[in-house]
């Protein structure tokens, strides 16, 4: 065999050993292991490559971002400011056509912009959006739809997670892919609410328990609205910290590293201030900071170790080859690669996805002309529909066990995504025709 057949034989086996259920970083780990082995015909390569990644594959000071962002989210999530964030959307948005189905896209959407977590997101809204909504009318299965398709939001808009992970995969500025992320991200969630309202007015038996009796409620001119200084003491902290890292990050004015640094010790201060935050709290905060942290990091390691094994077996190179001749073309290779992803992401989580063919498919698009960063935003986007999609989706089984109703099932749920999933593969589409979607800013 062939050194480039046996490349190909073990990114098979990767994906066999995940989908057995293998964690994906020994998974990498093994194959990126076994591979350098056979492929140089020397254990001692293998181990002195494991232990020159184990040690460069993190030691950037830019890796700090990861526990900082992740540290932020959960203290902005122990703070009970995604609640406050939508009951103000919720006064504000209850009169209008499915007001608070759009309340839920635009909480999600300024909680998303400081926790970068889908799943944070997921559970945080299930328990706040879906008793409200169905309180009002909405159909429970509609509702807690919404909170799954919405919670999205998190992994685009910055700062993400998944923007750091592929930043790092594909070793292009993390500062950089949160600005490309800002307005793919609003137009993902103004397609989302245009999405609602439109589904609304065409089926509202789709939206509505009961559609006539839902629109006198919404009509209602007795409803008490929030005074406007509650809605102003209830938004103050979350506007400040989004000005603060992403108003920091886009004037140049602080590195990744240091909004991270910033935004968390002003979650801090929010924590605080509200008294949310006691020791039993705030050591349960620093444990999963540590827990998810560690984790995401052992798997950067990992796939750092497995792209040296790619490069050593030549697969970038003979993959690019390939696709140049075969008439693809960038863009051509753009759309196959989103399709593969968008199939992974039926039976793979996003973390995964991104390890295993990031560190193949990037280089063939930078050796095909593509901006890395448009590419970058375009892997996201897929990999967040994969978020939505069964059977795995872990945003909708998030949503299905925080909810723990016995009369919305997970079919349901992932039934009333797929207006959601339409939304997304448009704005995909449409952010791969046009780079300036994503270049506008940077």
């Amino acid at each position: 065999m062939t050194i480039l057949t046996i490349g190909f034989i073990l990114i098979a086996v990767l994906v066999v050993l995940v989908l057995m259920g293998m964690q994906i970083a020994y998974a990498l780990f093994s194959v990126a292991f076994v591979g350098i082995w056979i492929i140089r015909d020397s254990i001692g390569l293998a181990f002195r490559m494991l232990e020159l990644t184990a040690y460069s594959g993190i030691a950037d000071y830019l890796f700090a971002t990861i526990p900082l962002f992740v540290l932020m989210g959960l203290l902005v999530s122990v703070s009970n400011v995604g609640r406050d964030t939508f009951a103000v959307a919720e006064d504000l948005l209850r009169r209008m056509i499915c007001g608070l189905g759009v309340a839920t896209v635009a909480a999600n959407t300024v909680f998303a912009a400081v926790t970068g977590v889908s799943i944070a997101s997921a559970a945080v809204f299930t328990r706040v959006a879906v008793p409200e909504m169905t309180r009002h009318g909405y159909r429970p299965a509609f509702s807690a739809g919404t909170v799954a398709g919405s919670s999205v939001l998190g992994m685009l808009i910055p700062p993400s997670l998944l923007l750091i992970i592929y930043g790092v995969l594909a070793e292009v500025s993390i500062g950089g892919m949160f600005i490309a992320g800002i307005l793919p991200g609003l137009m993902l969630a103004g397609g989302f609410v245009l999405m609602l309202i439109g589904l609304t007015i065409v089926a509202p038996g789709f939206v509505l328990s009961d559609p006539e009796s839902s629109r006198a409620r919404r009509l209602d001119r007795t409803i008490k609205r929030m005074p406007l200084n509650e809605m102003i003491r209830k938004l103050i902290p979350i506007i400040l910290l989004v000005i603060l890292v992403l108003g920091g990050l886009y004037t140049g004015f602080f590195t990744p590293t240091e909004a991270g640094g910033v935004g968390a010790f002003g979650a801090l201060v929010v924590a605080l201030s509200r008294r949310s935050l006691n020791r039993h709290k705030l050591w349960q905060v620093m444990k999963q900071t540590g827990v998810i942290s560690v984790s995401i990091l052992l798997l950067l390691i990992a796939a750092s170790f497995y792209s040296r094994m790619l490069a050593i077996a030549g697969l970038p190179t003979a993959i690019a080859d390939l696709v140049s001749h075969s008439g693809f073309g960038p863009l051509g290779f753009m759309f196959l690669y989103a399709t593969i992803i968008l199939l992974m992401g039926m039976i793979l989580d996003s973390t995964s996805i991104l390890l295993i063919m990031v560190p193949i498919a990037a280089p063939i698009a930078q050796g095909l002309g593509l901006d890395l960063m448009h590419f970058g935003i375009v892997t996201v986007l897929a990999v967040e529909i994969g978020l939505l999609t069964p059977p795995f989706g872990i945003s909708v089984f998030t949503v299905h066990n925080t909810l723990n109703d016995p009369d919305v099932s997970v079919e349901q749920i992932f039934a009333a995504t797929l207006p959601f999933i339409a939304v997304m593969l448009l704005v995909l589409i449409a952010v791969a025709l046009l780079p300036a979607t994503v270049t506008v800013f940077l």
